[in-house]
């Protein structure tokens, strides 16, 4: 059972996950700052100086960080959007790829046996 386990942990496809999954959340966190540190002041200024992460409304003895709630929001919108471009751009790589021309394979030994052999049957004629 350990060496099945073994096998299967060190499979391309779950190393390849791992590094996905690693890269992922690194890149949650760029987004993260991105959203939070950037574009929401920006919003912010442009909605004269709210923040959104400070909205709130008192209902009785609960506290409701709504701000919070379109701050997740706008960081979903982004992540989604900067997904769509490095796919639509890895999407168009791959066009342009399989469009590209290949070039003609190199003639095997028979076909060049015989050209050969057609030359010679032409300098005869």
């Amino acid at each position: 059972m350990l060496k099945e386990f073994r096998d299967f942990a060190l499979r391309g496809n779950v190393i390849d996950l791992a590094v996905a999954v690693i890269i992922g959340g690194a890149f949650g966190l760029i987004i993260t700052s991105l959203v939070n540190d950037i574009i929401m002041p920006l919003i912010g200024v442009l909605l004269g100086g709210l923040d959104f992460s400070a909205l709130s409304v008192q209902v009785g003895e609960a506290l409701v960080a709504y701000g919070k709630f379109i701050q997740a929001i706008v960081n979903f919108l982004i992540i989604v959007l900067v997904l769509f471009l490095v796919m639509r751009s890895y999407n168009s790589l791959m066009r342009k790829k399989s469009e590209a021309p290949a070039a003609p394979p190199a003639p095997s030994a028979e076909e060049k046996l015989l050209a050969e052999i057609r030359d010679m049957l032409n300098e005869r004629l």
